[in-house]
């Protein structure tokens, strides 16, 4: 938003264009990225040098750290970290753990019983970005529930800094939760070796993460070959619905939390009041004068937009429509408001919910669907780590009773041995 950011009065609208995110050309994109899955598929640990040496501008070896390292890296965050991360890993778990829940038997017919049992993926894959925001609370975000879930193995990929080590940070996160694979290794590479597996890296089953739009792109590609992936996260977006209750400064702050992810993030205001977007663009000016990542916020906010909406209801259709990662409800009686959201990835309600608190330490998961994809996906949760399997069994009494539907069905859909299958132990088949 500074003064750069496009201004949108739709009051007066009853429909508007689809909001459009920041993007690249998507084919352009997918050649570039499938040509480095086939390379690392094909020469394994070599590409994955390579391209880490093309990338990142080295390639640290071995690329698996050991005990030791993981050790000697943790021990250099401080106390007062230290104790952050312990308060975040403890409301995390805290809000993780509540979501195991026993499944009931159910008898749909007397002799007939179904349930369902959740099991644990076996070996999960976390990518957790580095680079310019080494994002060591999604270490947090990500190994924790995989750890309530059960996954038998956990293996950790972050890109190196420039002396091809990882932020103590991330290290310590990891340690603090029990994860000991940790790999040197990011970007489109880091995702072919978790999903293909390398001599050095081994392949897993389902990869979880942000990153940024190559990483995206490399997730949905190896899903197309049996290697399943959390959701599309991409660049972070939030979307912040205030109205005149909304202090000026607060929306400013929050939408710069999300600007200075990146470049490619996007940020939006939504609000029926033209004086609070002249408050929050003044607001945003001053705060970028003494924000660090200003340059990367301001090419955020280019991308970024105002909506000046009639009422509530207009804002509501308007959000519900964009599906944010984010949405702030900046506004009175948030409760109420909070009862129309239909997608979105994570909802802060009102003006003492400022989003960070979900990024780091309120306990929800900060792994979400961005791009409009929460619409039909979920963030992560211990769901996530987990695959969902049904039994049934079932007395004689419960098969006679159920047996003769179960057959004309077979019979109706042309499956003749589907009804021999529960006839010959009727006694009624062949």
């Amino acid at each position: 938003m500074s003064r750069k950011i496009a201004v949108h009065n739709i009051w007066q609208m009853t429909e508007w264009p689809a909001i459009q995110r920041p993007a690249i050309d998507i084919r352009t994109l997918e050649q570039t990225v499938s040509a480095i899955l086939d390379e690392v598929r094909r020469n394994g640990d070599a590409a994955v040098k390579k391209y880490s040496l093309q990338f990142d501008k080295i390639a640290s070896e071995p690329a698996e750290l050991n005990s030791q390292d993981i050790d000697a890296g943790a021990s250099a965050v401080d106390g007062s970290l230290r104790t952050a991360i312990h308060q975040a890993a403890a409301n995390i778990r805290a809000f993780h753990e509540a979501q195991l829940r026993p499944e009931p038997v159910v008898e749909t017919l007397p002799g007939v019983r179904c349930w369902r049992k959740s099991v644990a993926i076996e070996k999960v894959g976390l990518y957790i970005p580095g680079g310019t925001a080494p994002l060591f609370s999604t270490v947090l975000m990500l190994a924790i529930p995989a750890r309530i879930a059960g996954c038998r193995e956990i293996v950790l990929c972050s890109p190196p800094d420039a002396a091809g080590n990882l932020h103590p940070a991330i290290l310590y996160a990891a340690r603090h939760v029990g994860v000991t694979r940790i790999f040197r290794v990011g970007g489109v590479q880091a995702i072919a070796a978790m999903a293909f597996g390398t001599p050095a890296i081994p392949g897993v089953d389902k990869i979880f993460g942000p990153g940024n739009q190559y990483v995206t792109c490399a997730k949905q590609l190896v899903q197309r070959e049996g290697v399943a992936i959390d959701m599309p996260a991409g660049p972070s977006e939030v979307a912040v619905y205030a109205d005149e209750t909304a202090d000026p400064a607060f929306v400013a702050a929050d939408l710069l939390s999300q600007a200075e992810h990146g470049a490619d993030s996007q940020v939006l205001l939504v609000t029926p009041s033209v004086e609070l977007v002249d408050r929050v663009q003044t607001a945003i000016d001053r705060q970028l004068e003494s924000l660090p990542r200003a340059g990367l916020a301001r090419m955020a906010l280019s991308s970024s937009r105002a909506y000046i909406v009639r009422d509530e209801d207009q804002a509501m259709a308007l959000l519900n429509q964009y599906a944010p990662e984010h949405l702030i409800l900046a506004c009175r009686e948030p409760e109420r408001v909070a009862a129309k959201v239909i997608n979105a990835g994570s909802v802060f309600l009102g003006h003492f919910s400022p989003e960070s608190v979900g990024d780091y330490a309120s306990g929800t998961n900060h792994v979400l669907p961005t791009n409009g994809h929460a619409r039909a996906y979920s963030g992560v949760s211990v769901d996530s780590f987990v695959k969902k399997i049904t039994f049934q069994q079932l007395t004689p009494a419960g098969l006679a009773a159920i047996g003769p539907p179960v057959m004309r069905m077979a019979e109706a859909e042309g499956l003749e041995a589907h009804a021999r299958a529960v006839g010959i132990r009727l006694g009624t088949g062949k």
